[in-house]
């Protein structure tokens, strides 16, 4: 899930909780991550829909219960992002790891030239 505030943006896992006894938690200390009272949401053919037809913002952190995974995003956004694309193409190669590049949500990330032949 998508969430803006003050300015600031980020993502977090899609949950269903108790926005009063979440705000009581936050009086006592208490954050988002560890609030226990909260239940992730499965990310079934429905939320996909809503994404695919513009109703939300849906990505996936595929985590397994060991903390490991079996795919990765990275984000390259600083001014060295051309550069920094082509070394992580170029890693991800030397290990014969299948690597994909995206464009960025703000349009400053990877150009159409990244889909070619260079990656």
């Amino acid at each position: 899930m998508r969430w803006e505030k003050a300015g600031k943006s980020g993502y977090i896992p899609a949950c269903r909780f108790d926005p009063y006894r979440y705000r009581l938690h936050q009086m006592h200390g208490g954050t988002f991550q560890n609030y226990t009272e909260k239940e992730y949401l499965p990310y079934d053919s429905h939320q996909a829909i809503k994404h695919l037809e513009g109703g939300h913002l849906a990505g996936i952190y595929p985590l397994m219960q060991d903390n490991t995974s079996w795919f990765i995003a990275a984000d390259f956004d600083k001014q060295s992002w051309v550069d920094d694309c082509r070394k992580f193409i170029q890693a991800c190669r030397s290990k014969n790891i299948p690597a994909y590049l995206e464009r960025s949500r703000s349009g400053n990330g990877v150009p159409e030239i990244c889909h070619t032949n260079w990656i």
